[in-house]
Formats: structure tokens, sequence, C-alpha cells
């Protein structure tokens, strides 16, 4: 009987080795699955990637007025009223995500198409967070200098540090999902101010990203 059950074993045993390497291979397969599923590729909360730098370009428009006390050395108006005028602006930044968060720098021109205003220019950093599907909450300390055209074609520039807030939101965050996907297309919103709040500028517009 023990001749007759060693037989049968090592007539099996061509038979068991494949099995044995198949289950091998398919363990290996299934670990391999399991750990591209558990380890997924890091993203922002847009679908970029969440460590990079992002190019930015974009169009704005809004409105500033300026306190009537002494703001920067720029003189009180001869009527008493104040400087106040709308805008154009156009942006240029880069933001630097780090995963929920990000960092950036950018700069600006604004033109005053209506008003007392003739020329601004100036340059912030930002901070702040990624929230939703492609949206950002940030914070913005900088330098501007203003030129007024109601103090003539020779006025010199006035200048002072700026500080302002502001959201932007993408296509997901608005309910246009599907109608530009991943474009890179945000609408911005933001408010802003000269010189220790002594102006008010409220500007909204349009941030392509790269």
């Amino acid at each position: 009987m023990r001749k007759l059950i060693a037989a049968a074993a090592f007539a099996a045993l061509p038979f068991a080795v494949p099995a044995a390497q198949a289950q091998d291979a398919g363990a290996d397969s299934a670990s391999v699955d399991t750990a591209t599923t558990a380890a997924p590729a890091r993203t922002a909360p847009d679908g970029t990637r969440a460590f990079g730098i992002e190019p930015y370009i974009g169009v704005m428009g809004g409105y500033e007025r300026f306190d009537r006390q002494s703001n920067a050395g720029i003189p009180i108006p001869a009527n008493g009223k104040a400087y106040d005028g709308a805008l154009v602006q156009g942006v240029a930044g880069i933001n630097i995500p780090l995963g929920p968060v990000f960092v950036g720098a950018e700069g600006n021109v604004a033109k005053g198409i209506k008003g007392d205003i003739d020329w601004e220019y100036g340059a912030a950093g930002r901070f702040g967070l990624r929230a939703g599907e492609s949206g950002m909450i940030y914070g913005k300390v900088g330098y501007q200098w203003v030129n007024f055209d109601a103090l003539g074609n020779n006025s010199r520039d006035y200048h002072a540090m700026t500080y302002g807030a502001g959201v932007e939101v993408g296509p997901k965050d608005i309910g246009l999902g599907g109608v530009t996907g991943n474009s890179g297309v945000r609408l911005r919103m933001e408010i802003n101010t000269f010189n220790n709040a002594k102006s008010f500028r409220p500007m909204a517009g349009v941030i392509a990203h790269f």
C-alpha cells in the first residue's frame, strides 16, 4: 500500500508544480494590483499635479476709491472728494502647489478707464488653500504704484504696500463640470487695499492657468 501511495504522489508531482507556480503568480499579480490601488498618484483637488509650478495669466476689471486722508503722500483733492475710478487689469504669475495648499507670486498692470486713476502696477506674493474641485482661497501682500490723471500729465507715481484676499472657482465648483473640463479656467474675485486700509479695490475676472 505504501508503495502505491508513493507512486501516486510521484505521478501527481508534474501537475502540482505548475499549479503552485500559477498560484504564486496570481498572488504576486494581486499584490501588485493592491499596491497600485492603495497608492494612486497624488494630485491636487482639480486633478492636476499636487506638486510643481503652475503659470497663469488673466484679465480683470473693477473699481478703486482712495481715502481722503493723507495716503502715501497723495494730496487731498481740492474739491474735497476722494480719488476714484474704474480699472481694467492684466495679471501674470505662478502658483506653486503643495498638495492642499499653495504659494505664488504675481505681477499686475492696470489702466484707468474712467475717473481719476491713470495707471497702476505692482507685484504681490500669494498664499492659501486649494478648495473643492478646482478652487482657491488666498491672501496676498505686495507693493503697488499709482498714477493719477487728476494730478496732471507730470504727476509722479505714489507707492505703498498693498494687502488683499480673494477666491478662485473653477468650472466644476460653479456647476459647469463637463463644459470646459480641466481647461484651467477659473473665475477670480478679490478685494485689495492700498497703504494700511486707505483704499477700497474690488476686482473680478478670468484666470487661465497652464
